[in-house]
């Protein structure tokens, strides 16, 4: 078996692994000055030089020999040794057709076909790269337009969608608001009546009554006597119990019924729905006779009623409005208000001058039954307004998004700035409402009877 001559990489590797051991304890040492060499350059260096180096290693060697050991010297005369064997040729290697000649310009040739090499891909590769990097910018825009043209659109049919679902919400939430208010206005209604109830635990005591209203008892009674005005009592037919009312006997032949009297403002009109709905004030002065009463006086069989309004100015001046075929629904539809036809010079204010404005056929409303019309709100002189009782002063009236017509508002006084005052809109002096100063209103049968 031939002997295997170690190649270049194991020899250059092996003896500089064994000098460098040396050579470093005796740097450590400070007994050996810097040696230029490094292990890099022994590497790349052929194995023709090779030789020549460590023979200047070895001359260097021996000038020094007072550092070294005699193990470096004797291995650096090994290695000598050993590469003039390998130049000669005595070992044989993988390919031992090829001289070393060749061997080096070989080697040097592919140093130059290396640094070319080197150089036309480090060419390609920047152009490769600006290449890249121009691509990866255009992606990168193209990229960011696709997302903002769909930050765009998303956010267009969002707010589309929010929109669409606030409006189904309102209507939702708007007719949500009517039924409430419509089952609070029977709540109240329920309660007045369980508190009524139980202020009066016992029953009427029984009393004579004068007739079914004044005027039957003007006709009943005036064939017979002179009637004069005053309180009277009255059994109107359905009613449950009789009660005392003011009867005007003089004005057009007497027989009126009075159901309400404004003069001076002593009495408070700014009161919930149970004081509207049983009556409140004195009979002798200002008063209000209550929906209940009202409804049963006007409601007999084979009757038909008319109303008459008399108004008076704050500059004493007179005016009035009529109207025949005048009743209520009962309380279940809060005292609907029906009016017949209009007379008179004050005005038709109850009906107004449109549709918004007409206050026939209207429920009647208080601060805390609100039947105004106002769903959830209306819109009176420019302002948004939700409850027409409480821009009246908390009073009651049978309003239609307020309307024109007002008579229990609050009087005029200086102690009363805000006051709205007693209205009817219809009544003008110089294009501008008249103040009014007193107002009564008073039923009378009629004598041709509207049957319901």
């Amino acid at each position: 078996m031939e002997p295997r001559c170690p190649s270049k990489d194991e020899w250059i590797k092996k003896m500089w692994s064994m000098y460098t051991m040396e050579y470093s304890s005796a740097i450590r040492n400070d007994k050996y000055p810097p040696f230029a060499s490094t292990w890099m350059e022994l590497e790349g260096i052929m194995l023709s030089e090779s030789l020549l180096v460590f023979e200047e290693v070895f001359h260097f060697s021996r000038k020094n020999m007072m550092y070294l050991s005699q193990a470096s010297l004797l291995f650096l005369n090994t290695l000598i040794l050993i590469c003039g064997e390998v130049i000669q040729g005595n070992c044989v290697h993988h390919s031992t057709d090829s001289p070393v000649v060749n061997t080096v310009e070989d080697v040097s040739n592919a140093k130059d076909e290396s640094k070319s090499n080197d150089t036309v891909y480090k060419e390609d590769c920047e152009e490769s790269c600006d290449v890249k990097i121009k691509i990866t910018r255009e992606e990168k825009h193209f990229m960011c337009r696709n997302l903002q043209n769909s930050i765009v659109s998303y956010t267009r049919s969002t707010k589309k969608l929010l929109r669409n679902m606030m409006d189904e919400q309102q209507t939702s939430l708007d007719y949500l608001s009517n039924q409430v208010n419509e089952l609070m206005n029977r709540v109240l209604l329920l309660t007045t009546e369980v508190f009524r109830k139980q202020l009066e635990p016992l029953p009427h005591r029984p009393v004579q009554s004068h007739g079914l209203d004044c005027t039957d008892i003007k006709d009943t009674l005036g064939s017979v006597t002179k009637t004069p005005s005053g309180l009277y009592i009255i059994y109107p037919e359905g009613s449950s119990y009789p009660f005392e009312v003011m009867c005007d006997m003089d004005y057009r032949g007497g027989g009126w019924t009075m159901i309400q009297k404004r003069i001076d403002g002593i009495i408070d009109f700014q009161r919930p729905w149970c004081d509207y709905l049983d009556g409140f004030g004195d009979l002798l002065g200002e008063f209000w006779l209550g929906l209940k009463k009202i409804f049963y006086i006007v409601n007999q069989k084979n009757t038909s009623f008319m109303l008459y309004i008399a108004l008076e100015s704050e500059d004493d001046t007179f005016a009035y409005a009529s109207y025949d075929n005048f009743w209520l629904e009962d309380e279940t539809r809060f005292f609907k208000i029906h009016l017949g036809r209009y007379s008179g010079n004050a005005g038709d204010a109850f009906r107004g001058s449109g549709k918004e404005e007409n206050q026939n056929a209207m429920p009647f409303s208080t601060s805390d039954v609100d039947n105004d019309g106002c769903r959830p709100a209306c819109l009176v002189g420019g302002q948004s307004v939700k409850s027409c009782s409480s821009l009246n002063n908390n009073t009651g009236w049978w309003f239609n998004q307020c309307g024109l017509a007002n008579l229990n508002g609050v009087h005029h006084f200086p102690r009363k700035l805000l006051s709205t005052g007693i209205q009817w809109g219809t009544w003008t002096k110089n294009s501008a409402p008249v103040r009014i100063k007193s107002v009564s209103m008073k039923i009378r049968r009629t004598y041709n009877p509207y049957f319901k």
